[in-house]
């Protein structure tokens, strides 16, 4: 039978980005046959924080988390499978260790796209639609596909701090670290500022080559300390269908101040990392003083750039006082926040929003306003907790919404795994 032209073409779903959220959902949804979906990248090939590549850098999930695994442990998608193909599942099996490197992950994600059908990489949609049922998505190229629901996976943009919008120079957010390194070696000195795992991975990379380049090294965060990822078995069952229920029932003030609360429990640092800092700097500390500066409780509050050198203001914020430094090199591991895309402008009136102004997913991860035809990924925080950004529940949500596409259960959707109980 010959396939309709796209102009004509009406697809169950249009996913728009293509990230590994939305990259599983293409996995899943592949052997489908009631399904009809398309996804949508401007990306040329699939790529996932390249930037940040570094040698031995691993995921903070076991493989398990994969892009299929925790729906569907048969999947032809599997990241075991991809090992199996790509001749190294016995070296895997051999090294005993659960954690993906984490350009390993990325190849296994650029496996699994090219193996789909329904990629379109090198696609920008410029405008969303709605009319009779149907969003229509338009692309920069001229093309327009369209579908009865959209699955939204654009993901979270770099984040670049306030203090620091409109700052000239050569400074680099976390993404483009590597990209950036050389050149920011062969500066005097060189500042860090963020406290997350992607901080402590380019601060260790910095410091283990410090006494090579002779820079000045500091690094400095708001936080109070550097907080490890928690990781216990008990605060794990968070990610779970049970704390998911909970959490998205409580009262949107209180789910605001834990969401505020809870940022440790996945923007930490892996413990081993912390202690292997600890170590280089004791061992590279036996031969004198090491130029590097940890400072803690320090907020950025102001930026600007002169003659190839940053002044940086912070406020200490536990002593209340105000203090600069100066530095020709700038690194903001400042993290990522969600952003919603331009391209919705014509269907916002169709998207519910809450008090503070972001989107109102409902526990299906819907967030339009018939609860079934516009779903999120990776942006509900504020409504689904720690799951929300986490690889390993990522099957989960895609398990949910092709049950919420189909009408049926496809893939089974667990209900309770958590041993405790977090309602009354």
């Amino acid at each position: 039978m010959t396939a309709l032209p796209e102009a004509s073409r009406i697809h169950d779903f249009v996913g728009i980005g293509l990230g590994p959220f939305n990259l599983g959902l293409a996995c899943l949804t592949e052997p489908i046959e009631e399904l009809d979906g398309v996804f949508l990248d401007s990306k040329p090939d699939f790529e996932w924080h390249a930037g940040m590549f570094l040698e031995g850098a691993h995921l903070q999930t076991p493989f398990m988390s994969d892009l299929v695994t925790l729906a569907d442990p048969t999947s032809p998608y599997s990241f075991l499978n991809y090992l199996k193909e790509k001749g190294r599942l016995y070296s895997f099996y051999i090294r005993e260790n659960f954690y993906p490197l984490r350009v390993e992950y990325d190849d296994y994600c650029r496996w699994a796209a090219n193996k789909l059908g329904c990629v379109r990489f090198g696609t920008t949609v410029t405008e969303v639609t709605y009319e009779d049922g149907v969003y229509a998505v338009h692309t920069r190229g001229g093309e327009t596909y369209r579908g009865r629901r959209l699955v939204l996976g654009t993901g979270t943009p770099p984040h670049i701090p306030d203090a620091c919008q409109d700052l000239g120079g050569d400074f680099l957010h976390n993404s483009r670290y590597l990209d950036g390194k050389a050149e920011l070696q062969r500066k005097k000195s060189i500042t860090l500022v963020g406290s997350g795992q992607s901080a402590a991975e380019i601060y260790l990379d910095l410091l283990s080559e410090i006494d090579v380049h002779g820079y000045r090294l500091n690094w400095v965060t708001r936080s109070p300390r550097f907080f490890p990822l928690e990781y216990t078995k008990l605060t794990l069952e968070m990610t779970s269908p049970e704390y998911i229920d909970y959490f998205h029932a409580l009262p949107e003030a209180t789910r605001y101040r834990l969401t505020s609360q809870q940022k440790g429990l996945f923007k930490g640092i892996d413990g081993d990392l912390i202690d292997e800092i600890f170590d280089l700097l004791y061992q590279k500390n036996l031969g004198g003083p090491v130029p590097t500066r940890l400072l803690t409780n320090a907020a950025l509050t102001g930026a600007r750039h002169e003659r190839g050198t940053y002044t940086l203001s912070f406020r200490q914020e536990e002593q209340g006082k105000d203090f600069e430094l100066d530095s020709e090199g700038l690194i903001l591991a400042t993290g990522y926040r969600y952003q919603e895309p331009e391209f919705l402008a014509p269907v916002r009136d169709r998207l519910r929003r809450d008090s503070q102004g972001n989107f109102d997913l409902a526990r299906n991860y819907a967030i339009d306003v018939t609860g079934r035809e516009v779903f999120l990924q990776n942006a509900g925080v504020h409504t689904h907790s720690i799951t929300s950004p986490d690889l390993g529940m990522g099957a989960y949500r895609n398990a949910y919404i092709i049950r919420e596409l189909l009408g049926r259960e496809y893939y089974p959707v667990e209900k309770t795994i958590a041993f405790q109980e977090f309602a009354v």
